[in-house]
């Protein structure tokens, strides 16, 4: 019935602890577009809070979706859920990629929404088994591609893991049950392993004076799958990398424990990574090693802190529990919103919804390297960046200005791509702009969306400051031609349909506007 999935909805969002308002909004986000309840009703039972979070989710679901008529095996019209591609198909295209820029554009406006939005979509991916077999691998596809990047990009790890797993289950039906199968069989023994592994971090530890709290990291099936792809190797080399976490006091102990670890086994090279230090794009904070254990096997450790631990896990969401524990994270809390607005900023000039959800993709969902500025801050990039992708990632300015680069003190091409930790310095020219060249995909000097659009952007304006002095030029002279003096030019502008007089000379520059039906004006 319809209200199993308002409920769904409420009780995904309870067990992220946010405010009661959220979870009030989740439970009726489909009450007026599925009955006869009004705004008005809600702003009067529940307060103006959670009609604003409604009416928020509300503009993102009137284009099509997996609720309500598509909890059936059609929906009322009978008509498939348009999806992301490989989902975006035939003419829903625009359809699909509008609702979905309006769910990302939505983060920088009130995060809420999107976590409404979240847990919607992980109801629908859990209740999707009885839907026909197209229409669940195409929902699931969009779900993989974009919502569970989404989450991540939120650092909600609860929600991420779960939507990549039930979406990966109906996207590759064989491999997940293959997995699955595998992991079953093989866990007695690994939970066996993983009790001695534990029994002697925890002495370890006591010996110094470290409290800890120690767990085996479970193994999720689509992320077992992606380090297979990703490194080539079969379930059993995957498999057989023990995890284990440690939760430890605060950030002192966090070094001590990790100094311990790497004294009593040998590290592995090159699998050591601070984001205590240096933070992940979604604020995630952890310390990762490997070492070489007892029986010459790997052994993965993360260690971190307890409000480390619950960032990690419920991300953004995290703030709440925070805030309702009088503790300090507001500071974060904002560092966070931030991000996520200066992320969505420049895309709110992106009007083509196909474009827009294509630069999140690339931009925002694809793996990151973190590389530092001169002054030793660390910008976070899309893997594959160049010095330029970096330079208008500092500032737009600079990007326009860039004539050159240094990668840890020496000249490189500027279509190299930057690795996580390079050093980068960017040589610029005291006036100037970019070259027409950074567009051409195949000499690969640009790879992000982000400047690319700054770059489009600053033609379009040399075109319009162009167009702008020919067409003034050429209503002028015909109007002296006409003997019409003393003319009000941004009266004339709105009498033809334009807002300023600067729109109305650019158009008749650009020849959108033809001299003749200004004239008509004077007629």
């Amino acid at each position: 019935p319809y209200i199993n999935h308002c409920i769904a909805v409420a009780s995904i969002l309870a067990d992220l602890k946010v405010p009661a308002e959220v979870v009030a909004a989740g439970l009726l986000h489909d009450t007026v577009e599925d009955t006869s309840v009004t705004f008005a009703d809600i702003r009067r039972d529940f307060g103006d809070t959670v009609r604003l979070l409604v009416d928020g989710v509300t503009k993102l679901t009137h284009l099509p979706r997996v609720s309500r008529g598509d909890q059936h095996p059609e929906n009322e019209n009978g008509n498939e859920e348009p999806i992301i591609q490989p989902a975006l198909l035939g003419r829903n295209e625009d359809i699909v990629s509008e609702t979905l820029r309006k769910t990302f554009l939505a983060m920088g406006e009130d995060v809420r929404v999107v976590l409404i939005k979240l847990a919607d979509r992980l109801h629908n991916m859990r209740t999707l088994g009885h839907m026909p077999e197209h229409k669940r691998r195409r929902i699931a596809q969009e779900t993989l591609e974009i919502f569970a990047p989404l989450a991540n990009r939120l650092g909600i790890w609860q929600l991420k893991w779960e939507l990549e797993d039930l979406s990966f289950r109906y996207v590759n039906p064989e491999k997940y049950k293959e997995i699955a199968e595998q992991l079953a069989e093989r866990r007695p023994d690994r939970e066996k392993q993983l009790e001695e592994i534990k029994d002697k971090l925890v002495k370890l530890l006591e010996k110094n004076n470290i409290k800890s709290e120690i767990s085996g990291r479970p193994k999720h099936i689509y992320s077992i799958f992606r380090k297979m792809e990703k490194k080539d190797r079969s379930f059993n080399r995957v498999f057989d990398v023990r995890a284990v976490r440690l939760i430890v006091p605060d950030v002192p102990s966090c070094y001590a424990a990790l100094g311990l670890i790497h004294t009593t086994w040998r590290p592995i090279q090159g699998e050591f990574d601070d984001y205590i230090a240096a933070p992940k794009d979604n604020f995630y904070q952890s310390l990762h090693t490997a070492v070489q254990y007892d029986d010459k096997r790997p052994l993965e450790v993360q260690i971190r802190t307890p409000d480390m631990h619950l960032s990690a896990e419920y991300g953004i969401a995290a703030h709440w529990r925070y805030k309702e524990g009088g503790k300090h994270a507001d500071k974060n809390f904002e560092k966070h919103i931030n991000s996520l607005r200066s992320m969505m900023e420049w895309r709110g000039d992106v009007n083509d919804a196909t474009e827009f959800v294509e630069s999140m993709q690339s931009d925002v969902f694809k793996d990151r390297v973190y590389v530092f500025t001169p002054r030793g801050d660390i910008i976070d990039l899309p893997a594959g960046s160049t010095p330029i992708d970096f330079a208008y990632h500092v500032h737009t300015d600079i990007g326009h200005r860039c004539r050159g680069a240094r990668v840890n003190g020496k000249l490189v091409p500027l279509y190299q791509e930057l690795k996580t930790s390079d050093n980068v310095e960017i040589l610029t020219a005291k006036r100037g702009g970019p070259s027409r060249d950074w567009l051409n995909p195949s000499l690969g000097l640009v790879k992000t969306q982000r400047a690319r659009s700054k770059i489009k952007v600053w033609f379009k304006k040399q075109e319009d400051e162009q167009n702008l002095t020919q067409g003034r030029a050429t209503l002028e002279r015909e109007l002296q031609r006409l003997g019409i003096n003393e003319i009000n030019y941004e009266k004339l502008a709105r009498d033809i349909g334009y807002k300023t007089q600067d729109e109305l000379f650019i158009a008749l520059g650009s020849a959108d506007l033809s001299i003749n039906k200004v004239i008509k004006q004077f007629s």
